[in-house]
């Protein structure tokens, strides 16, 4: 709604008062002109006002008798700040500092707090007013902008926004995961920050293809925390504070053959396990790095064979279905274990012919497994050549023997 004059057809501003220099000693409700008797209260275009104490109010005229525009400069020249609310005082339009003067102006007046627009002028200079300015990772202390990482749960299966940029997420549940957009709808300097204070991992996930660290996910064990920051085209995390009370990471990596390079965040699981079907030997190359690694074959081989290596040095070949622990020095991958310190037995899987569970890292389809209860048997090359049971020995093949043997029928 807007009051038009009759006589000229423009719109009415009852504060055309130019100026008028307030002393507040108590909370102060203004009245427009028109409305005003002499004594009474009015609001003026330009209002210089001096607060005698501090929480003082200056409580506007209804919005509801005047037109959308009606404006006033409020100029504090005191030194308690004050504060400009609505008709009767019902919401705070804005606060004004000693020195500062604010810009005020109707944008509704169906009622009669109606809605006020503001423009901060600063400290009589036309500087910024930091309230204003802040914006996600801001936040106002007095004239300043000031850096602000304020916290809020987040709950599993959630999705990053644009409004979690700057904030911290903390997730406090079981296990759980989340996703983030594709890195295109938040550009290249959108970041979050992300703690795992929870009683299980975290998996989060990227949308698409893209990737995470040069992954498609990203798992947070119970403590761990970092600053997730988008590039534009992906993700990358920055400070990532890896678990005291969880130390190891797992990959679960599929192959079919050929040669796959291993990148630094893959190496970085300590336990890896490769699945598929392999339709060709498969060589796994790691980065150089002195680590600790334990590494399980759950390929279908097919008869093809599974080695990992730095491509420097000694290379290592896992039997399917069986598992390796295996030192790299950043060179040569060596085993872990070559004596069982401190113990009396030794104890290994079955194997079967092809892969026998005591074997050679040279010819791994060559050594020692159990056939069934009771039997124990060497395989050459992947063929049972010989068999000893509690009854007897049976062997397979034709025999050498230099001095003979004596005793015994043989059939």
């Amino acid at each position: 709604m807007s009051y038009v004059s009759p006589f000229t057809g423009d719109v009415i501003q009852p504060t055309d008062v130019s100026f008028r220099a307030v002393t507040l000693t108590t909370n102060t409700q203004l009245n427009w002109p028109s409305n005003s008797t002499t004594n009474a209260d009015f609001a003026a275009r330009i209002m210089q006002v001096t607060a005698s104490t501090v929480s003082l109010n200056l409580y506007m005229p209804p919005a509801d008798q005047t037109s959308v525009g009606n404006d006033a400069l409020i100029r504090n020249i005191g030194a308690n700040t004050f504060t400009v609310k609505d008709y009767a005082g019902t919401n705070t339009i804005v606060s004004v500092a000693a020195g500062e003067s604010k810009y005020i102006y109707i944008t509704a007046n169906s009622t009669a707090q109606g809605s006020w627009g503001i423009i901060a002028f600063g400290t009589g200079t036309s500087s910024a007013d930091a309230a204003t300015l802040a914006g996600y990772g801001l936040i106002a202390s007095g004239a300043t902008l000031n850096q602000s990482h304020p916290s809020s749960a987040i709950t599993t299966g959630s999705t990053f926004a644009a409004t979690d940029r700057a904030q911290t997420r903390v997730f406090g549940g079981g296990s759980g995961t989340a996703t983030l957009p594709a890195a295109a709808t938040l550009g290249n300097n959108w970041f979050t920050l992300f703690k795992n204070n929870g009683t299980g991992s975290f998996t989060i996930s990227c949308t698409g293809a893209e990737l995470i660290d040069g992954n498609s996910t990203k798992t947070f064990n119970p403590t761990e925390s970092a600053f997730i920051v988008c590039t534009g085209t992906a993700y990358v995390t920055i400070g990532y504070g890896v678990s005291s009370q969880f130390a190891f990471t797992a990959l679960i990596k599929s192959v079919t053959g050929g040669s796959v390079l291993l990148t630094n965040n893959e190496a970085a699981n300590n336990i890896q396990e490769y699945v598929g079907t392999l339709t060709s030997n498969v060589t796994v190359t790691f980065p150089p790095v002195v680590n600790l690694y334990i590494i399980s074959n759950q390929l279908t081989a097919g008869g093809f064979t599974f080695t990992v290596t730095t491509g420097l040095g000694f290379t290592a070949t896992i039997p399917p279905g069986q598992q390796a622990t295996l030192i790299c020095d950043g060179v040569n991958f060596l085993n872990a274990n070559t004596t069982q310190a401190g113990a009396s037995t030794f104890s290994l899987v079955d194997g079967t012919v092809g892969t026998p569970s005591l074997n050679f890292a040279a010819e791994t389809s060559t050594g020692l497994f159990r056939p069934g209860a009771g039997e124990i048997a060497i395989s050459v090359l992947g063929t049972k050549r010989v068999g000893v049971t509690a009854t007897g020995v049976s062997v397979t093949g034709s025999g050498t023997f230099s001095t003979g043997i004596a005793g015994g029928t043989f059939t």
